[in-house]
């Protein structure tokens, strides 16, 4: 594990009305698409216009995947999100020194795929997560390995295998062609494998790790996959998972033996790298390892709350996202894996059914029928609440959620910021101030409290008179007339600790709001 410094943190919490409005760590602009942080290196893109808050993912920079994206911004990156819908284009990449595609559960269109390799050969990265095979999260048949990989699983003739003519004749499925496309170009393949629960230390280190393992020990799966190296020259596997698994290892729905090669090099990498033209790439087999547990929508197809978990500060998962983005924002002039300067791998030996034109689908797809009101390919028929709702605004140019004013002491998340002095000095006390701002009117929010902690997770803030680190007490503030509040903090550090930490506001067990702050 990352070796974590400690901060003892003395603080004093009171209330008092407040009408201005709040500072905001997000910034929403004329879209109202989200984004954080200064461009300082560049400018990092999320995608969200392929489904990537179906279901019960939520991975967004101000949901899901904002823990993530924090620590990117953290390294001195801009980044925002792509809305809309199959909206990766020359136009819409323009500019970016990343662009990240967590878990695409919306095929890509031929005219994006030939986006995202120009982009690349141009000196763009990109970074690919996709999750373990059968993750179909809006029930179109298609899940994330299979929406990057270019084509379906036992339907390689025609993606559109089964669906209705809704299905077919909709704007997602325009344009749509199945292809090899991510092995063709990038030499590598997502396999339709489905690891359960594991910790990995099986990973390449040093030189040929290009330092992306550096203080790196373990990282996590959660029911997740593996890839193939189809071509060497252009990809290399870094992280692998352990050798010598079990049958009783595969995730326990898995529609086939699940694990393909008892695991380690054979099973193919958990994480890899490609080398194209005069970008890169990367790829993560399951995107529990980059999660936190602060989703922002509610599911698309029922309106229920989605739960997400920690994974983010599992192991040292934390770490090697970060090393992660260092490379990939790093310039490289060589063109293929050698030119690196490590070795290459061998092909991955892949069973019969995975080579794509003679796939199976080993049990009937979608794996749950979904509600008959709901339409993966419709925003129109989506749960209020939900990412795209036209409740919430136009379909075809998402916006902000409306999030109306909660009723009764609930918290409303989006109207939660912090405001921190410019500067903040070791073992001198500095205030913090917590603004909430439309919530309900003249309500007592209750259960509220404050923490202080190191990336990786470990608590390290002392409040109160307590002496075990934690979050605090639980606090209290109403709010005026117009549903706003503050709390001011009193916060001291010790002198021995410099660096950076995170400071989170939750409400019983639900996170509010978490934002970075550094202590010189």
């Amino acid at each position: 594990m990352k070796k974590l410094h400690k901060i003892l943190a003395t603080v004093a919490i009171s209330a008092v009305a407040l009408n201005a409005a709040p500072f905001h760590t997000y910034s929403y602009a004329a879209t109202s698409t989200p984004s954080i942080g200064e461009n300082h290196k560049g400018e990092v893109l999320f995608d969200n216009s392929h489904g990537q808050t179906a279901g019960a993912a939520d991975w967004t920079i101000d949901g899901g995947f904002s823990d993530y994206a924090n620590s990117i911004a953290q390294q001195g990156y801009r980044v925002s999100e792509l809305q809309d819908e199959s909206h990766i284009t020359p136009e819409t990449l323009k500019g970016k020194k990343i662009l990240v595609i967590p878990e695409a559960n919306i095929p890509f269109k031929t005219a994006e795929q030939k986006a995202l390799v120009s982009f690349a050969k141009q000196g763009g990265s990109i970074l690919f997560i996709s999750d373990h095979y059968n993750a179909d999260r809006n029930l179109n048949r298609i899940d994330s390995s299979e929406a990057m990989n270019g084509y379906r699983r036992g339907a390689y003739k025609d993606m559109t295998k089964d669906m209705d003519a809704g299905e077919r004749n909709s704007k997602a499925m325009q344009d749509v062609q199945s292809s090899d496309w991510l092995a063709q170009n990038f030499g590598v393949r997502f396999r339709y494998n489905a690891l359960n629960d594991l910790s990995t230390s099986n990973m390449l280190k040093g030189k040929e790790g290009l330092g992306i393992t550096n203080k790196v020990n373990k990282v996590s799966m959660h029911a997740g996959s593996t890839l193939a190296i189809t071509d060497p020259n252009k990809a290399k596997g870094i992280i692998f998972t352990p050798e010598n698994l079990s049958a009783k290892q595969k995730w326990s729905h898995a529609v086939d033996e699940g694990i393909y090669n008892s695991g380690g090099k054979a099973e193919g990498p958990y994480v890899a790298i490609a080398k194209i033209g005069k970008g890169k790439a990367a790829f993560i087999g399951d995107s529990s390892l980059v999660e936190d547990s602060s989703p922002k929508y509610k599911r698309e197809d029922n309106g229920q709350t989605k739960k997400t978990y920690d994974g983010f500060k599992e192991e040292d998962n934390a770490q090697f996202l970060t090393n992660l983005t260092q490379w990939l924002g790093k310039s490289e002039s060589a063109d293929s894996i050698t030119g690196l300067g490590v070795s290459k791998d061998k092909v991955t030996q892949l069973k019969d059914f995975e080579k794509p034109e003679s796939s199976t689908e080993p049990e009937k797809e979608p794996w749950s029928q979904p509600p008959s009101n709901y339409k993966w390919y419709d925003r129109s028929t989506f749960a209020p609440g939900s990412y795209g709702s036209e409740k919430e605004g136009n379909s075809d140019a998402p916006s902000k959620p409306d999030n109306p004013a909660p009723s009764g002491d609930n918290v409303n998340g989006n109207g939660v910021d912090f405001s921190l002095p410019e500067t903040i000095k070791a073992g001198e006390t500095f205030t913090i101030k917590v603004n909430l701002k439309g919530q309900s009117k003249n309500q007592t929010l209750s259960n509220l409290r404050v923490g202080i902690y190191a990336d990786g997770g470990k608590q390290l803030g002392l409040f109160g008179n307590s002496t075990t680190a934690g979050y605090s007490a639980p606090q209290q503030v109403k709010t005026n007339a117009s549903g706003n509040a503050v709390l001011t903090i009193k916060a001291k550090t010790t002198s021995d600790y410099q660096g950076t930490a995170q400071i989170r506001l939750k409400q019983n067990d639900k996170n509010l709001k978490t934002q970075p702050l550094h202590i010189n």
